[in-house]
């Protein structure tokens, strides 16, 4: 899925993920879809508005970008589709700046990536306030959040589990310790540095994973390898991923409650909230709906059956009667 909770990058890695942006800002194209308000949009309270949608590059952050863009249509709105950017710093700029003016982030994400917290809040409604009062000052507004909570995991195949009998991370740590060369894990190279990542997890838990038993590789490929190699005992895997139950894999449970909460949120450009105040009329109702169990099937569309964002996002949204086709 390739989560990217990008943390903030130093020097010319930064430089080059802002130059990114903006070279992936100008290929934007506008969404022609004939859709009608629902339970939603009825007068076209945005008829006039331009507005653009932005998402970082994996499969359930371009969903919920395509329901933001599909939503504001009906509503009447012209919207301009640049979802799919690269890393997550690219959409944050664009919003902060406003090149964009919605997308959905994830309440962790914020608090530490953006907001540069290094413990994050339990309480998930807590948190989402945190962050929504702090991110003012960032001429960013966030709307309410969806209990859908997309948190990094490990996970491990049924297959092997069978032989280990895991439940915990506290029992991946135990399994460390009695057999360090047992515990192989892939990763994406984000969360092998980040501290709300491997190094973070590690320290929570007493572990110690030998350097030469972490890989690094796209996140795509990480289930495939847990799954049917024997190379990844362990991966780094997301709650929300459809391709957890398609794989056969067993999540493993986070018993220090280590890995922050990743509740998705509308994010938006401030000055764009204070012009269409409306538009918190139009997307609660859909985070009001929008689970872990709903993003698991939305996402297992694309992961899995290799279906478009954008149709798994329409579908979706004429099936609860947000939307009408035209």
């Amino acid at each position: 899925m390739g989560h990217v909770r990008t943390r903030w990058a130093a020097g010319i890695l930064a430089l080059l993920a802002v130059s990114l942006s903006g070279c992936g800002l100008k290929s934007g194209s506008p969404m022609v879809d004939n859709v009608k308000p629902g339970s939603i949009g009825q007068g076209h309270p945005l008829k006039g508005a331009s507005l653009t949608v932005t998402s970082k590059n994996f499969s359930e952050n371009i969903i919920l970008g395509q329901m933001a863009g599909l939503v504001f249509k009906a509503a009447g709105a012209d919207v301009v589709d640049r979802t799919n950017l690269p890393g997550s710093i690219s959409a944050r700029e664009a919003i902060t700046k406003g090149d964009a003016d919605a997308m959905y982030e994830y309440t962790g994400t914020a608090w530490i990536t953006y907001l540069g917290n290094s413990k994050p809040i339990t309480d998930p409604h807590a948190q989402w306030q945190a962050v929504r009062d702090a991110d003012v000052r960032n001429g960013v507004t966030w709307l309410p959040q969806s209990s859908l909570n997309n948190t990094y995991a490990l996970a491990i195949s049924k297959r092997n589990n069978a032989k280990y009998q895991l439940k915990t991370l506290s029992d991946v740590a135990a399994l460390a310790k009695k057999d360090p060369s047992a515990v192989t894990v892939c990763v994406e190279n984000e969360f092998a540095s980040r501290d709300d990542g491997l190094p973070g997890m590690q320290k929570a838990y007493g572990m110690s994973i030998p350097a030469g038993n972490i890989q690094k590789m796209d996140a795509g490929i990480i289930y495939t390898q847990v799954s049917k190699s024997s190379s990844c005992l362990f991966g780094e895997v997301f709650t929300t991923d459809g391709r957890i139950k398609a794989m056969d894999l067993d999540v493993l449970t986070d018993d220090r409650h280590f890995f922050p909460n990743y509740n998705a949120a509308p994010e938006l450009h401030a000055a764009t909230f204070a012009k269409y105040p409306v538009i918190a009329d139009l997307l609660n109702p859909v985070a009001a709906k929008l689970t872990t169990a709903v993003a698991q099937d939305l996402n297992a569309k694309v992961d899995v059956d290799g279906r478009d964002p954008h149709d798994v996002a329409k579908e979706w949204l004429v099936e609860q009667g947000f939307i009408r086709k035209g």
